[in-house]
């Protein structure tokens, strides 16, 4: 199957009416989308709210993600110091978990079925030069009086068929089904009175209106959330880089094997390292290890992933998965799917003005769970609605107008595919080293 093993969508109902204006116009059903909308309408009952997507809600990276909601934005806590300074890195972090829980809250407020389950995340490592990565970041946060502890292998949870040499381990974190989150953020937007109007591609964005498959709609004020599908607006906002990342599922593991397997999420140390975490129905997902640029034609709405493209990253998370326990070489891999995440070329998303009236967010670089949900909030918050004062906090570095410019196409796009195979290869030496030092 090339589709997640999330509960399957009910079709979402037609428009309300056929409006084409509104007082605020949102452009993308996901995470931030939806979350900017039900904040407004909480702020402020019977504005006019009207969400375009070119699919369904979800159906970009907020429902193909893999359901790890930690706190992590840009890059690790001891280079974002020599890069911003100490005061905005201790910042950056405590938005990050406020981030996640404002999430949390936000799920218990609207009463969202989403399988969530609370819990840590570990950022493990299986070389030396990965600890020693792992150490210099463990100090970083003790001197900028922040609790993230480093532990020896020997503390971390189970891993019976690998040597963990060290982690660091994340309090708070937690796992979902992130396509019920958004499916959940969409009901309670709608109930609140937001309009969503599927089906719906955007071609252009301008000041005061945009330019629909279905005809123009006016708008006050514009908020263009659609993450790795901005490249055909041509927003001023920089260089959004659209990759392609990938995803399995296994059959519900036997409860035997269950009990050497972590039930925390764990990430391997490095650039698109690959990562899991267990569901509440037993099963193992794996993401990451490998990241393909788009092909051409892959647009939207986003159509089923080319499986002769994609079949190396799949097997790659399969090989890695068998690493970790000789059990799992037993286990169906029943699910596999890919999402299309954005990256700019510094690690840090955008959150600012594209023009007047219209506002932009994304290039989450595939960390953006809890990060789009707060986004949407902030937005919402401070620069959509009337009742709110503007201006982005100036300590933290992504809320800014655009991200570097990057050559991504001509003679630059080959070149790009060769970095991005340069770091799968990396990451598929280094799960071949570390079982075969745990072998030996």
């Amino acid at each position: 199957m090339t589709e997640p093993p999330w509960r399957a969508a009910p079709p979402e109902p037609p428009p309300r009416d056929d409006r084409d204006g509104a007082d605020v116009v949102i452009v993308g059903a996901g995470l931030t989308g939806l979350s900017a909308a039900l904040h407004l309408l909480r702020a402020e009952p019977g504005l006019d709210v009207l969400i375009l997507d070119a699919g369904q809600p979800g159906s970009g990276a907020s429902g193909h993600g893999t359901g790890l909601l930690g706190p992590r934005i840009g890059p690790p806590v001891d280079l974002a110091r020599r890069r911003f300074g100490d005061d905005t890195a201790r910042a950056v972090y405590a938005f990050s978990t406020a981030a996640v829980a404002r999430v949390l809250a936000l799920i218990a407020e609207s009463g969202i079925d989403c399988d969530l389950t609370a819990g840590a995340q570990e950022i493990v490592a299986r070389t030396e030069a990965d600890a020693a990565r792992l150490r210099s970041r463990a100090r970083a946060y003790a001197e900028l009086g922040i609790e993230v502890p480093l532990l020896p292998g020997s503390e971390l949870a189970p891993y019976p068929d690998v040597a963990y040499l060290a982690g660091l381990r994340y309090p708070s974190a937690a796992t979902l089904d992130p396509a019920a989150l958004t499916r959940g953020l969409a009901d309670a937007a709608r109930a609140a009175g937001a309009r969503i109007r599927p089906g719906t591609l955007v071609r252009e964005v301008h000041p005061g209106r945009v330019s629909t498959s279905t005809g123009p709609v006016r708008a006050r004020k514009i908020l263009v959330a659609v993450n790795g599908y901005a490249d055909h607006l041509r927003l001023p906002v920089g260089t959004m880089l659209p990759l392609r990342v990938h995803a399995i599922a296994t059959a519900p593991l036997p409860v035997g094997v269950l009990d050497g397997v972590a039930r925390t999420a764990v990430i391997e140390h490095g650039d698109l390292a690959p990562y899991y975490r267990l569901t509440p129905d037993r099963r193992l997902i794996a993401g990451g290890g490998r990241a393909l640029l788009p092909a051409r034609g892959d647009g939207l709405p986003p159509g089923p992933a080319d499986d002769t493209r994609h079949a190396p990253a799949w097997r790659f998370l399969t090989g890695w998965l068998h690493t970790l326990h000789p059990a799992l070489r037993d286990i169906e891999v029943t699910h596999r799917w890919s999402g299309r995440i954005a990256m700019t070329g510094d690690g840090l998303p955008v959150v600012g003005r594209a023009a007047p009236g219209v506002w932009y967010a994304g290039g989450c670089g595939g960390h953006g769970l809890a990060l789009s949900v707060a986004t949407g909030a902030y937005l919402a918050e401070h620069h959509l609605g009337d009742r709110a004062p503007g201006g982005a906090p100036a300590s933290l570095p992504w809320h800014r107008d655009r991200a570097p410019r990057l050559p991504v196409g001509g003679l630059a796009r080959p070149l790009l595919g060769g970095y991005l195979a340069t770091l799968a290869a990396r990451a598929e030496r280094k799960a071949r080293e570390g079982a075969g030092a745990q072998r030996a």
